[in-house]
């Protein structure tokens, strides 16, 4: 393409330090607001307490942020690091980046986890974690150059909108021929005009020849992106990478541990997921199967054309060949459609490459909006990463909105005249194209779910009881796309989740409802202890969890604790180990997470939030709303209220049982958060005890003097 112009801005030339153990021991600071460029040593206690990718993610916006602070203050800053073990080219899943700030949504902290080459390619250029503060009126590109050892900030003019057309150019143009050296980071137009933009992060695929996407989804961290004024980050770096780019402690030890586990993937792959071919398109099959594939906004479980949506149909559909979004990793899982041809937008009639779709952008696209043909499902997923929109939250915010409409709170008056009922595939297209634009009520939806709660209930007096109860958002965040009304456990993992009903914090509904690994009360109280803390860690190394249980021993089920799959999990400790030499067991990951995890607790609370008023649900999550929703699953619900809640329902009317089935449900919720915040050593109000971050080494004054400002005093 030409007719763009990068125009330098400043060039700051650094001198790479060697990588020792996963470390590159410095942190990368930029100002927008007047172009300065600094660095920041990590010191030894920062990598103890904080290890790396989200934890250094949280102390450098701890320390950039104030109380006041909003998403969109210029000191609100976006974060973007990798960790120790991120890089490691044999281990399976070790490519991850982990992007943080305060999100549009919340107002409190939010993190995404996301594969691309970014990260590792930050990290082996020099730098562990990136921080971004500041904003400027011009679109700014910046490139950390590692091999030529340079920073360097452009003003751009003349550069495509959309994230595809946009790394395809920045990769040409900063590559000097050498393609796969280079990861872009970008969001787009949707991030610009809504408050759910995400970030995609590129790798170069030598196959297909093209830039590849993986996006950092949850919470808006694209829009703060794009409000900065950065139209895109680029690093470099020689593509060559080994086991030694890492420099780990032990290096032997590094190779026989990554040796069983990727050989285990190879050998088990095929027979259970099939992830390598499929990806996670499985899961659609089996949360249909077992009741829990959200259905028109989360009402229903399951669908009579949900097969379409199926891994036989997307077996098809994806492009043949490895898929791995980080060098060598065996479960590769990021599959693409090849010559897709959109209808409609600015793609139409052109041919395409579509990375994905994933499990989450077919439900939340697909069968949540009533949605079972697949090739729109693929083009609303191709238009949301061009556009730089989070899927999970498009989809959902759009399904709540299509239930507003069939209920009549709103109507085509309202809509601009999109009749936007359950199954309209052209609506919700245009949906995403007016997000895009910031026109009509695409812009409405792009807003989120809390926000178009409140408006329309004041500019369309709608009921806001209803939408309450409909409304699939926790702390600002729109849900992830599983169907908790029946996993008391994943009611759990999304109401006590951090950042909001997001699944990577705890992902309990396989656990839970397919596999029934924890049938007790105290059993789903402990996990959502245990699981929050290892999947936390996860994004402190730069990892991706995937190897870790989806793709399991044979003989797990054998073992004592089969949820955990603690075979894997003393291999993670190995790893960890061998890269840092920093000797660890699988109780030192746990206590790792739980410091970074009570840390961002409090983070919360400093915000505003982070109390248990804080970590309620919208009732759907928890049962059914409406009376279409019990005779859904009559049967199932009366005979949950007669065996298992001891009610005489003789005589009643489906609205009467209801009304009970709620009052008994939310108490059971109120009851698993009691449990949960003991268990993790937090207040009745959900706050960490002074004694709980004193045992965590995180009582820095601040923390100290917060607590005690909030009435901890113990």
């Amino acid at each position: 393409m030409s007719g763009y112009e990068l125009t330098l801005q400043k060039t700051f030339p650094y001198q790479r330090p060697p990588i020792e153990r996963g470390y590159a021991n410095q942190t990368l600071h930029l100002n927008l607001s007047d172009l300065a460029v600094t660095t920041k040593p990590v010191p030894a206690r920062m990598k103890e307490l904080f290890v790396g990718g989200k934890g250094f993610d949280l102390w450098l916006l701890w320390n950039a942020v104030k109380p006041a602070t909003r998403w969109d203050d210029p000191e609100n800053a976006v974060c973007i690091a990798s960790g120790p073990l991120g890089g490691t080219p044999a281990y399976p899943g070790s490519g991850k980046s982990i992007a943080a700030t305060i999100s549009p949504l919340t107002g409190a902290v939010i993190d995404s986890n996301v594969g691309g080459y970014f990260g590792p390619y930050l990290k082996f250029s020099g730098f562990d974690a990136l921080e971004i503060q500041g904003k400027t009126d011009q679109d700014i590109v910046v490139f950390v150059d590692g091999i030529d050892q340079k920073v360097e900030i452009f003003a751009s003019t003349g550069l495509p909108e959309d994230a595809y057309r946009l790394s395809e150019v920045l990769t040409e143009h900063f590559a000097q021929g050498k393609l796969r050296n280079i990861s872009v980071v970008s969001a787009g137009p949707g991030a610009k005009r809504t408050y759910f933009g995400c970030l995609n992060f590129s790798w170069y695929d030598p196959k297909r020849k093209r830039a590849r996407y993986k996006q950092a989804g949850r919470g808006g961290v694209g829009t703060v992106f794009a409000d900065k004024g950065i139209r895109a980050l680029v690093a470099r770096w020689d593509a060559a990478i080994s086991l030694d780019t890492n420099q780990p402690a032990e290096k032997e030890r590094l190779k026989t541990v990554a040796r069983q586990h990727a050989r285990e993937i190879v050998e088990l792959d095929p027979k259970q997921n099939e992830m390598a071919t499929i990806g996670t398109t499985h899961i659609v099959t089996i949360m249909d199967d077992h009741d829990l594939l959200p259905t028109h906004n989360f009402r229903f479980g399951r669908h009579r054309e949900a097969a379409n949506l199926g891994q036989a149909v997307f077996r098809r559909l994806f492009d043949p060949g490895y898929d791995g979004c980080w060098m060598g990793c065996t479960v590769a899982c990021a599959h693409g459609v090849r010559d897709f041809v959109p209808m409609s937008g600015p793609y139409a009639g052109r041919k395409v490459f579509v990375d994905g779709p994933e499990y989450e952008t077919i439900a939340g696209c697909g069968s949540n909006l009533g949605i079972f043909d697949p090739h729109t499902v693929i083009e609303l997923n191709f238009y949301c990463d061009a556009y730089g929109l989070d899927t999970i939250s498009v989809g959902t915010a759009t399904a709540f909105a299509m239930e507003c409409y069939e209920l009549g709170l709103i109507t085509t008056q309202h809509t601009g005249g999109l009749e936007l009922y359950f199954g309209n595939r052209a609506a919700a297209l245009e949906i995403v194209h007016q997000m895009a634009r910031g026109e009509g009520f695409g812009k409405r939806i792009g807003q989120g779910i809390r926000r178009m709660k409140a408006a329309f209930a004041r500019d369309f007096g709608a009921d806001p009881r209803i939408m309450a109860d409909i409304g699939m958002e926790s702390k600002g965040l729109e849900f992830s796309e599983y169907v908790s009304k029946e996993s008391l456990a994943q009611q759990g993992g999304y109401g006590l989740a951090l950042k909001g009903p997001q699944h990577d914090e705890a992902w309990l509904i396989f656990l839970d409802m397919v596999h029934n690994l924890m049938p007790t009360f105290a059993q789903k109280a402990e996990a959502l202890h245990w699981f929050p803390m290892f999947r936390t860690w996860f994004s402190l190394c730069g990892l991706c969890k995937l190897p870790w249980n989806d793709i399991i021993p044979e003989d797990n089920i054998g073992t004592p604790e089969p949820a955990k799959v603690m075979k894997h999990v003393g291999w993670y400790a190995e790893y960890f180990s061998s890269v840092t030499g920093r000797e660890s067991g699988p109780d030192d990951l746990i206590r790792m997470s739980e410091a970074v995890y009570n840390f961002q607790r409090v983070f919360n609370l400093r915000m505003g939030f982070g109390r248990r008023e804080h970590d309620c649900l919208p009732y759907r999550a928890v049962g059914p709303v409406t009376e279409l929703e019990y005779e859904s699953r009559a049967e199932r619900y009366d005979k949950q209220l007669t065996e298992t809640y001891k009610v005489d329902i003789g005589g009643k009317s489906t609205a009467e049982k209801v009304a009970l089935m709620r009052g008994l449900r939310e108490a059971q919720y109120k009851t698993l958060q009691d449990a949960v915040y003991k268990r993790r050593g937090w207040t009745p109000d959900g706050i960490p005890t002074l004694a709980t971050v004193k045992r965590l080494g995180i009582d820095f004054p601040d923390v100290v003097a917060l607590l005690k400002a909030n009435g901890v005093t113990a």
